[in-house]
């Protein structure tokens, strides 16, 4: 494959989601330093693809939004200012979390369903601790129907936990 912006062979390949289409850039050595690809700071595919190359291959045109200026906080660590961050769009530290962490949680609340991961479970974890937690709670009713000497219902809540048991196995 050939340099998107030159006619050497690229060897560094890049692809990003942009404004919902995938974007793919294809750079040899020099052109990826020239843009500063290599360096992982200061590298956005979307500045590339977007403010690129007037008229090079792969170059969209958007119109530019003015980004508010910065409340003038720096990251006490690295000198990293909210303007970097929304420029860069990654941090110049791990104290950057702190130092932004309410603008972060912002850009978060409007890339994400939520602030908080919940995970995933494992196929049939959730069957299994549903059976369990069902399983306890007929043994409490199994305890209180024998107490209240019920032993009718105590009798049809033990064939309840038999099977349940008999399902687990």
């Amino acid at each position: 494959m050939k340099c998107d912006f030159c006619e050497k062979k690229a060897t560094v390949f890049l692809t990003q989601l942009v404004e919902g289409q995938m974007k793919k850039v294809c750079l040899c050595d020099p052109c990826a330093k020239e843009r500063g690809v290599t360096d992982p700071t200061g590298f956005s595919l979307a500045d590339l693809l977007l403010g690129g190359l007037p008229g090079g291959p792969g170059t969209v045109t958007a119109n530019a939004s003015p980004v508010a200026a910065g409340n003038g906080r720096k990251c006490a660590t690295c000198g990293f200012t909210l303007d970097d961050l929304r420029r860069v769009r990654r941090f110049g530290c791990s104290d950057c979390y702190a130092t932004f962490s309410e603008e972060v949680g912002q850009m978060v609340r409007g890339m994400h369903k939520g602030t908080s991961h919940i995970g995933k479970v494992p196929e049939g974890l959730m069957a299994l601790q549903f059976r369990h937690q069902r399983i306890e709670e007929l043994r409490s009713r199994l305890d209180q129907a024998i107490a209240s000497e019920s032993y009718e219902e105590a009798a049809g809540i033990r064939d309840e936990i038999r099977h349940l048991d008999e399902v687990k196995h």
